[in-house]
């Protein structure tokens, strides 16, 4: 049985060090992170400056304030000791090869005979990093390449030694994935290992397309970022990012460790590169590199001069168009098919990726699945190079490589003689999941990550669908619930959907409900767009006429459907991930029981709208406060009060699960992973749990403390202060009073106890009148028209 590691060992307190050493206590370890001593009587100097500037990164490195009490700082002078009683040792000091032997010439018979050894390289060959250490040593030592920042990157690559003993691989490959919620690819030790090998050649195509084809910053950007499935910052904000330095230097290393690579030419530095570094123009951290914001205006730089200038016009066709295609494949396919500027640079590029990519099975990997992951975990495309070219055309791909004089390789060309033309098999209904080929160095996908799509294509059976959601079979009689909304928004269709839902589960034969999708995040919140739809249907203005309508049939729809889900008498689990904001926050409030993703990032931002929840979610504040104060004593209950009052006045959104369970939008008893592929498995897992203890519903709250004008008052006059400071708008003091009123009680003149229905009706009075009031309205116009909140 694999042992999970619960002490480890950070040496090095860098960028990478110190995120590493976080990202090991979000995951439940006690870390000791040591540095260098420094000079004088405080030996902990260098380490404590350090941990103290990533104490102040954005985003956090850590989930909660209170995990970085796992980190214990120290000095390899006066705290080397503790070395002996940790599980894992992870070297991430600098990256020279002697300054690393020297450093496990210290760690050879010092550590713990079974304790595991690592290095955080992103280059460095790992066989020589032990070349001369002891076989104990060797046999428990391998390279791990976090990617930064090592929290919010998916991508770890393992790379084994011919000298490590497999075990010590399964059992970092396992705890990575399990407890570390990394997407695990095992790497051969070769010059970049695989995600960067593959990542720096694409950039370099792009500063080559730059400097030799007459493309510009920012047709380039265009061109590699969102419309080709790849992250906003493209290639040019990417390399700001990272620091042209880094670049450079990772170019300089690279070029002359790759002597067989038959595109190694590529891979000579830029002289564009060089000279942005000599001139001190380093991206991001010097405040210009390929761009420079200069006030409200992003520059790019004029590769002739190195002066930055404003954006010139893009000649790139119909890019604009071919963006609205919401199929990446089919954006693809037609971004291909383009005979303007656009589609020469994207034909030119893509072919010579994916003959690269190619090129480097076996060298780097074995097998197209590995580098594929590898590119989607580590550099965030949603599609890794061979998923592209069964995009665009297993036969159309290997033609035009050929007509372009690029060269493919052999096993490539055995495939297409073998009468195979795709490197994955479509499985399922729409492709949702890509099942990878047996035969050409092809593996099986991890089994236990059970997405919906999963569910679908080999279990579920869809037992009820309309436009944005359905009800699917996933085995063992447990049925998921999934909305499909644009944004897995709540609006009409789904709430009226979910009702219905609720019907036949409770009906049929179905042991519980698990409430998830496979969206990127959870739920944007209720539909607004249907909000003002239904404000134009009614034939009296809901704005003037606010309790009767569309939108206050809604709301009651919406606040019957949630006591529906709390009090529902089968087990109901949320399994949630990402974002999810307002109705989408009440919705997971709502349920009982909820299996979340780590990074998950939950607020009630109704404020930022001109709204106040108005579906339980302060009754569920105010009903949390009650019962995790000490005592029911007012003092007690205000303090937690008051906190509910600050998150959802100023619209905060928590930046982890563990977070939200602190701050009560997430139960105590939420069930907590690391890896967001294995939510809805533990979902199921869970219903089937509470089914076999003889599941029944929560206690009803019929007796919520609440606190009546006094608390109140106190609420409205830090509203008052803070809009007289300037921290908040007049209306936003106006919002702030509201939801004082709902969340104290109403007009209780004193502490009294009251049921979740009252509270409810005290959300829906103080709600609906919002939408006749004209600053209401221009914040959900100004939401919808730039997804931007505004305070007016």
């Amino acid at each position: 049985m694999l042992k999970p590691f619960r002490t480890a060992a950070v040496l090095g307190a860098g960028v990478m060090g110190t995120q590493i050493a976080a990202h090991l206590a979000n995951a439940g370890l006690v870390v000791y992170l040591l540095d260098l001593p420094a000079s004088g009587e405080h030996k902990n100097a260098i380490v404590e400056a350090a941990f103290k500037k990533r104490l102040k990164q954005k985003p956090p490195i850590f989930f909660t304030k209170k995990t970085a009490r796992r980190v214990i700082l120290g000095n390899f002078e006066d705290d080397w000791h503790r070395l002996t009683h940790v599980d894992w040792v992870i070297e991430a000091i600098v990256e020279k090869l002697d300054i690393k032997q020297k450093l496990m010439a210290q760690l050879d018979g010092h550590v713990r005979d079974d304790a595991v050894i690592s290095t955080n390289t992103s280059g460095l060959s790992i066989q020589a990093i032990a070349s001369d250490r002891s076989d104990s040593f060797r046999q428990r030592f391998l390279g791990t390449h976090f990617f930064n920042p090592p929290r919010y990157l998916k991508l770890l690559e393992l790379i084994p030694t011919a000298d490590t003993d497999p075990q010590i691989l399964e059992r970092l490959r396992w705890f990575g994935r399990l407890h570390l919620g990394k997407g695990v690819v095992v790497a051969k030790d070769t010059p970049n290992f695989i995600g960067n090998r593959i990542g720096v050649f694409a950039s370099m195509l792009g500063i080559r397309a730059l400097t030799e084809q007459g493309y510009t910053v920012e047709e380039i950007d265009t061109l590699t970022g969102q419309l080709v499935g790849r992250p906003k910052s493209a290639t040019f904000r990417t390399a700001d990012l990272v620091g042209l330095d880094t670049l450079l230097y990772v170019s300089e290393n690279l070029y002359p460790a790759i002597p067989d690579d038959e595109s190694r030419a590529v891979f000579q530095v830029p002289q564009l590169l060089r000279r942005l570094v000599e001139a001190g123009s380093l991206g991001a951290k010097t405040g210009q590199g390929f761009y420079k914001k200069v006030g409200k205006d992003i520059l790019s730089v004029n590769i002739q001069t190195l002066e930055y200038e404003k954006a010139q016009s893009m000649h790139l066709g119909n890019w604009k168009g071919m963006a609205k295609i919401k199929s990446l494949p089919e954006r693809l396919q037609k971004l291909y098919q383009d005979s303007g500027r656009a589609g020469t640079f994207f034909r030119q590029t893509t072919l010579k990726m994916l003959s690269y990519s190619a090129h480097r099975i076996p060298e780097i990997a074995d097998s197209p699945l590995e580098i594929d992951q590898a590119m989607r975990w580590g550099f965030g495309w949603q599609l890794g190079p061979f998923e592209i070219w069964d995009a665009l055309g297993f036969a159309t791909v290997l033609k035009d490589m050929e007509a372009s004089g690029i060269a493919v390789p052999s096993w490539v060309e055995q495939m297409h003689l073998a009468g195979i033309d795709r490197f994955y098999q479509h499985v399922g209904d729409n492709g949702l999941v890509y099942q990878p080929l047996h035969g050409y160095r092809a593996t099986e996908m991890p089994t236990d990550e059970l997405t919906v799509a999963h569910f679908k294509t080999d279990q579920a059976q869809t037992l009820w669908e309309n436009s944005e959601a359905a009800l699917l079979d996933i085995g063992d009689r447990v049925a998921l619930f999934e909305f499909r909304s644009k944004g897995n928004t709540l609006g009409q269709v789904v709430v009226d959907g979910f009702s219905e839902v609720l019907d036949i589960v409770e009906a049929g034969d179905y042991r519980g409900l698990v409430i998830g999708n496979d969206g990127e995040h959870f739920s944007a919140g209720a539909n607004l767009a249907d909000m003002i739809k239904f404000s134009l249907q009614d034939k009296v203005n809901v704005f003037t006429d606010c309790e009767h309508g569309a939108i206050a049939h809604l709301l009651d729809q919406f606040q019957s459907l949630m006591l529906r889900i709390h009090y529902f008498p089968k087990p109901i689990v949320a399994a949630i991930r990402g974002r999810i904001l307002g109705g989408g926050c009440e919705l997971v409030m709502a349920s009982p029981h909820v299996v979340a993703a780590a990074e998950t990032y939950i607020g009630l931002v109704e404020l930022s709208v001109g709204l106040i929840p108005g579906a339980g979610g302060i009754m569920t504040m105010a009903t949390w406060a009650a019962e995790h104060a000490a005592s029911d004593d007012p003092s007690d209950i205000l303090a937690f009060l008051k906190q509910a009052f600050e998150h959802i006045g100023m619209a905060k959104v928590a930046g982890s699960a563990h977070e939200a369970q602190e701050w009560g939008y997430l139960p105590p008893t939420a069930l907590i992973v690391m890896n967001s592929d294995l939510r809805l498995y533990v979902a199921k897992e869970e219903v089937l749990r509470l089914d076999h203890e003889g599941y029944a519903p929560p206690p009803k709250r019929n007796a919520v403390k609440v606190l009546g004008k006094p608390a109140r008052a106190t609420f409205e006059t830090a509203a008052y202060l803070m809009q007289k400071g300037g921290y908040i708008s007049e209306y936003d003091r106006f919002l702030a009073n509201r939801l004082a009123y709902v969340l104290t009680g109403g007009d209780l003149s004193a502490p009294a106890l009251v049921s979740d229905d009252y509270l409810l009706g005290l959300e829906r009075e103080m709600f609906l009148p919002l939408f006749s009031e004209r600053k209401t309205q221009e914040r959900i116009m100004h939401t919808l028209k730039t997804k931007k909140p505004l305070r007016n």
